[in-house]
């Protein structure tokens, strides 16, 4: 019996060390919820000065009309566009292996039914601080040149082919609209940039815009 009672007091944990570890386990758990409150609030204050800065330059709106295509007409049905009228300049996307020709913003066949659109507004990316704006179709239809685009991020690139030149930019933000029929353009007027606008995949009642920032020209 005296054997068992030593053994039984040798098991036990001193208050001490049952007060130091619970000590512990407060502070570690203060320390994370402070820890994870600090950062969310980093990230609350990087979105909300990101939204600002946008926001502050939201003063220009222009008329869009991009729809999703669900037809399954093959583009071999449509005329040849290219044989009428020849291009005037190129837009490739690297990521999504996306590389077509657009026409003079005045030209007939420069609309979304038959290629993708220069808005009128635009200003060609050889213009200082300009905007280049161009629209087109998402969806499944032979006309869905943007169908694609939906897979791009922040910090993907684009280039625009134009007068000989190689204008290079990288998407800095992404945001959807209703699809009104127009759409106001959030960008930073001391940048030239490239919009690109599309419907949204799978939500033809909005409309998501690439704003893209030029970084080099070669």
């Amino acid at each position: 019996m005296v054997k068992n009672k030593k053994l039984n007091k040798k098991k036990r944990i001193s208050p001490n060390t049952v007060a130091l570890i619970g000590a512990f386990v407060i502070t570690l758990g203060g320390f994370l919820s402070f820890y994870n409150f600090i950062n969310d609030k980093k990230l609350f204050a990087y979105d909300y000065m990101n939204e600002q800065i946008y926001n502050e330059t939201e003063t220009e709106i222009y008329s869009v009309n991009t729809t999703e295509v669900t037809t399954d007409e093959e583009e071999t049905k449509t005329q040849n566009y290219q044989d009428i009228e020849s291009y005037i300049g190129y837009l490739e996307i690297p990521k999504i292996k996306f590389k077509r020709g657009f026409y003079n913003i005045n030209s007939s066949l420069n609309t979304v039914e038959a290629n993708i659109e220069i808005i009128k507004g635009s200003e060609m990316p050889n213009v200082t601080n300009g905007n280049l704006i161009i629209a087109g179709h998402s969806g499944t239809g032979w006309k869905a040149f943007f169908k694609d685009l939906y897979k791009l991020e922040v910090g993907d690139e684009a280039i625009v082919t134009y007068a000989g030149v190689n204008y290079k930019y990288k998407i800095t933000n992404i945001y959807k609209e209703k699809n009104t029929g127009t759409v106001s353009i959030k960008r930073n007027y001391d940048k030239t940039t490239l919009t690109l606008i599309t419907c949204t995949k799978d939500d033809s009642s909005t409309q998501t815009i690439y704003i893209a920032e030029l970084y080099m020209a070669e």
